[in-house]
């Protein structure tokens, strides 16, 4: 089904900064990843990951997940993580502070925005009717040319 795909789409949010923004440019990753969650009207948890659950090359790792009303389970959506130098150094990206300073390494991260099929997942159980239609985010209906309700196939 949807939910354990080995292909999906998402979008991927990348940013070199220098060392000392690092930590803060994680927490705006993840507040960006879980604003997505929010603007749905989906219920989310940010739950941070301990050291043996992350990349080897994540100093520190966050996922967003979503909940499923009908699996009754939390759907991981998003992870973002502060890989600090490690990715940097393997690939030597290095930046100057001053034109003649010494290279210094960036430090990268990353996060996925949302992972579309566990999104859907979401949005479909979250929103769905009685009646089996599905009411949508007032974010997304001027998106589907002012549609506000998705009716079951007949």
């Amino acid at each position: 089904g949807l939910k354990r795909l080995h292909q999906f789409d998402k979008v991927e949010m990348f940013q070199l900064v220098e060392p000392e923004q690092s930590a803060a440019t994680l927490e705006q990753i993840v507040e960006h990843a879980s604003d997505v969650a929010r603007g749905l009207g989906l219920p989310f948890r940010i739950l941070e990951l301990c050291s043996g659950d992350i990349g080897f090359q994540s100093a520190k790792t966050y996922d967003v997940e979503v909940w499923s009303p009908a699996s009754e389970e939390w759907l991981e959506v998003s992870s973002c993580s502060n890989c600090t130098d490690f990715q940097a150094r393997r690939a030597n990206i290095r930046f100057r502070r001053k034109p003649q300073g010494r290279p210094e390494y960036v430090h990268t991260l990353n996060g996925s925005g949302l992972a579309l099929p566990r999104v859907i997942i979401a949005l479909l159980e979250t929103n769905q009717q009685p009646d089996g239609t599905v009411r949508l985010p007032e974010v997304l209906v001027p998106y589907m040319d002012g549609q506000q309700v998705l009716e079951p196939a007949r």
